[in-house]
């Protein structure tokens, strides 16, 4: 399927297994450029290889997207190596499982680290290049529990549906620069996670 993304830069969160995996796939598929990111060195240098197969080019940063440090490393690198970021995913494993007691403060603030200032901070590195060339796709990866909240998932349906309330404001406010930014809302979905 072509999308008209060839020639595109794309950066792709979490990239080095499961869905975000897949995605780099998809985007590697359609002829784009891309950074790709994750915790995961061993794993992230393995999809490299095989998305450099497509014939796309491929920067892989390890990184921990729950520090902004970590997040500016990406971005940077998506600049010094592509000159720009096109289409951003936005995507980070779930928090752990569990009722609300079961979870410490360090723990929600950890998932909010990961599931939303993550975005936030990524959105915030590659939006004013996308502003100026009025183009860009933003495209957060959230959970379908936003729409029907998932029992013993409290941290998850929290922050991601914060993500959600952001994307749909963010979207509003960046229509008239030619950037769209949209959610996709995946259930469960066979990956190592889940097995």
């Amino acid at each position: 399927m072509d999308f008209g993304l060839k020639g595109k830069v794309g950066l792709a969160a979490a990239s080095s297994a499961g869905i975000g995996r897949a995605i780099a796939r998809a985007l590697a598929a359609e002829g784009m450029d891309l950074v790709i990111c994750a915790r995961n060195e061993s794993s992230l240098r393995d999809v490299q290889l095989e998305l450099e197969e497509t014939g796309s080019r491929v920067r892989a940063v390890p990184a921990d997207l729950t520090d902004p440090a970590g997040v500016e490393g990406v971005v940077s690198a998506a600049h010094d190596t592509f000159g720009r970021v096109d289409v951003l995913v936005t995507n980070t494993g779930g928090p752990p499982a569990g009722p609300f007691e079961s979870h410490s403060p360090g723990v929600w603030d950890h998932a909010v680290k990961q599931n939303l200032f993550s975005v936030l901070n990524l959105v915030r590195g590659v939006l004013p290049g996308m502003r100026e060339r009025r183009w860009g796709r933003i495209i957060n990866v959230t959970s379908i529990a936003v729409k029907q909240p998932s029992d013993n998932l409290i941290l998850s349906n929290a922050v991601r549906a914060a993500v959600t309330g952001f994307a749909r404001t963010l979207a509003t406010e960046t229509a008239a620069d030619g950037i769209t930014v949209n959610n996709v809302l995946p259930g469960f979905t066979r990956t190592d996670r889940l097995k």
